[in-house]
């Protein structure tokens, strides 16, 4: 178990089982994109440490760029996203994968391929380590997935509770009241 702020979390996925998720997408990536001309989009600040250690099992040559946008307060999905950092790179003619932390309810990852769209890319896919179904209410699920889990709250690696936990190796889940 950890403390971060107010809250108590324990652990619901260990860092090697993150890890081992992390090199089978990247293989699976650089198999589907071998020969094309790819460019992958972390979305930060949630995905930084996805992003880098899938990179480091992408075979391929690819280009990475980053955009930084925000839809949480505290404990609470906002709803409401919005873009802090743009993307810098081209991307017309190229695929693009983009890489999230998590996706729960979608808007994030709509309003970004909307975004994308406008850039004429050959295609769009999205990548995310944790995914929940439950909670999801947008129009474009993602295409490459590492682990579904149930709604609730989680923290580390890359994930935060108030801006903290991130730097956990592990993810941790809000322990339950009882």
């Amino acid at each position: 178990m950890v403390t971060i702020g107010d809250k108590i979390f324990e652990i619901f996925l260990t860092d090697d089982e993150i890890l081992q998720e992390t090199t089978s997408l990247g293989k699976q990536l650089s198999a589907d994109y071998e020969e094309k001309d790819i460019v992958f989009i972390a979305v930060l600040n949630g995905a930084f440490m996805f992003a880098a250690d899938l990179m480091k099992n992408i075979s391929i040559p690819a280009e990475i760029s980053f955009v930084k946008v925000s839809s949480y307060t505290g404990l609470t999905n906002s709803e409401e996203v919005k873009e802090l950092i743009g993307l810098n790179t081209k991307i017309e003619g190229k695929h693009v994968v983009l890489i999230e932390d998590i996706v729960d309810t979608g808007n994030t990852i709509d309003k970004l391929l909307i975004s994308l769209e406008k850039e004429n890319p050959l295609s769009v896919k999205v990548c995310t380590l944790l995914y929940k179904p439950e909670a999801f209410k947008g129009i474009h699920k993602p295409d490459y997935v590492g682990f579904s889990i149930p709604n609730a709250f989680v923290v580390g690696y890359g994930l935060d509770y108030n801006e903290l936990g991130r730097n956990l190796k592990a993810i941790y889940q809000l322990k339950k009241e009882e």
